[in-house]
C-alpha cells in the first residue's frame, strides 16, 4: 500500500489570504490529488498544522477548504488519519480544545483524529503516532514514545539542532524519548525538508513566506511493503528572487512573464545601466506580480569605500544571535536566541490582503 504523507498545510494562511487560498487550491487540484488518483492512493497521513490559527477562524478559508480538500477525500473514497500541530491547538500547555475536533466533525467518515498517542496500521504497517508534545501530555507521550511497538514514528515534534526554515536552525527543543529506537521518525512542524540519521523532518508542502524562496517542498509517499519514502516535488511557486547583474545578464529579453501571480524580489548586485534598469522594472510592473521589492546593495557604502574597518554585514539571524550574545544578562542565552527566532519568522508572516 502507498501511503501519502503531509503535514503543515495552514489552512488560512497568513491571515486567511486570498492569493495563499488560491495557491493552496492549485496545488490540491493540480499536483497533489491528480498524483494520488493516478497511482491509486486513497490514505492520507497528516503530521499537523491543519489549520494556520490557533485562536480564531476565517470562515471563507474554512468554507475554501473544505471545498478544496475534505470534499475531495469523500468524492475520491480516501481516508486521512491526522494528528493535531500546535497551530491547531487553541492552548499551549494542552491539545485539549483543538480546530480538528471544532471544525471537521461533519467528516469523521472520512478523517480519523488522533488526540492520544497510538499506533495505527497500515495494511500491516505499524505507525507510532504523537500529537503536539506539551506540558499536560509530555510524561504520557514520552512514555508511549519508548514502549510503542512499531518500526515508525510519525509526530509534530520540535527538535534541537533542525533547520525550522531554511538557514535558521532550532537552538532549543525537547526530550521526546528514545526516538532511535525507530527504524524512520517522521516530523511536521518545521518548514524546511531535512534529516539527520534516522529522523526526517519532511516540510511543509507550499510557500508562505520569503523563507521558502528557493526551499524545495514537497510531499511524500511511505510504501508500507518495502518502507521506502519517496518525495514527490510541488512544483508550484509562489516568490520569486532574481539577483540583477547586468554584467553577466542581458535584461532586454529577460521572460518577465514567468513571475506573474507572484511574490517578487529584485536583489541588485550590479547595476550600470539604470535606464535598462528602469526599463526591466517597468516590465516587471506590468506582468502583474502579488508584490514586488527592490533590494538595493549600496556598494558605496561598503568595502574599500567604508573607512570604517568594523563595518560588517551579517544576515539577519546571525545579527540577532550577535546581539543576544552582547548582551550581559544570567538568562539562559540559547533560550532567548530560540525566542528571538521565533519572532523573526513570526514577523515574516505579516498580514497580506
Amino acid at each position: 500500500m502507498l501511503v501519502a504523507v503531509i503535514s503543515d498545510t495552514h489552512a488560512g494562511a497568513r491571515n486567511s489570504s486570498e492569493i495563499f487560498m488560491e495557491y493552496q487550491e492549485r496545488f490540491y487540484s493540480e499536483v497533489f490529488f491528480p498524483y494520488l488518483k493516478e497511482n491509486g492512493i486513497t490514505r492520507i497521513l497528516h503530521l499537523g498544522d491543519y489549520y494556520e490559527h490557533r485562536k480564531f477562524v476565517n470562515f471563507k478559508a474554512l468554507h475554501t477548504n473544505r471545498r478544496m480538500f475534505l470534499d475531495k477525500l469523500r468524492e475520491y473514497h480516501m481516508h486521512m488519519d491526522i494528528i493535531p500541530g500546535n497551530h491547531d491547538v487553541y492552548y499551549r500547555n494542552t491539545n485539549e480544545l483543538c480546530a480538528l475536533k471544532e471544525l471537521q466533525g461533519y467528516y469523521t467518515d472520512c478523517v480519523t483524529i488522533h488526540m492520544k498517542p497510538t499506533v495505527v496500521s497500515f495494511d500491516g504497517l505499524n505507525i507510532a503516532l504523537v500529537p503536539w508534545v506539551n506540558v499536560e501530555n509530555y510524561a504520557r507521550s514520552v512514555e508511549f514514545i519508548n514502549k510503542a511497538e512499531a518500526p515508525i514514528l510519525g509526530g509534530h515534534f520540535e527538535l534541537e539542532g533542525f533547520e525550522m526554515h531554511k538557514g535558521v536552525v532550532n537552538t532549543h527543543g525537547q526530550d521526546v524519548g528514545n526516538l532511535s529506537r525507530y527504524e524512520m521518525v517522521l516530523s511536521g512542524h518545521f518548514h524546511t525538508k531535512s534529516s539527520r540519521g534516522n529522523v526526517h523532518y519532511l516540510g511543509s508542502q507550499m510557500e508562505f513566506n520569503w523563507s521558502d524562496c528557493d526551499d524545495p517542498k514537497f510531499f511524500h509517499v511511505l510504501d508500507t511493503e518495502t518502507r521506502e519514502l519517496t518525495a514527490v516535488r510541488n512544483p508550484l511557486t509562489l516568490f520569486d528572487k532574481i539577483v540583477y547583474d547586468d554584467t553577466r545578464t542581458e535584461y532586454t529579453s529577460y521572460d518577465v512573464s514567468k513571475h506573474s501571480s507572484k511574490f517578487v524580489k529584485v536583489v541588485v548586485v550590479k547595476k550600470t545601466d539604470l535606464y535598462g534598469f528602469d526599463r526591466f522594472i517597468d516590465r516587471l510592473q506590468d506582468v502583474d506580480t502579488h508584490e514586488l521589492k527592490i533590494a538595493e546593495t549600496f556598494d558605496e557604502y561598503m568595502g574599500e569605500n567604508v573607512e570604517d574597518e568594523q563595518v560588517d554585514v551579517e544576515d539577519t539571524t546571525v545579527m540577532l544571535d550577535s546581539y543576544v550574545d552582547a548582551v550581559d544578562t544570567d538568562l539562559d542565552k540559547d533560550r532567548l536566541k530560540g525566542y528571538m527566532r521565533e519572532l523573526y519568522v513570526e514577523a515574516q508572516n505579516t498580514e497580506i490582503v
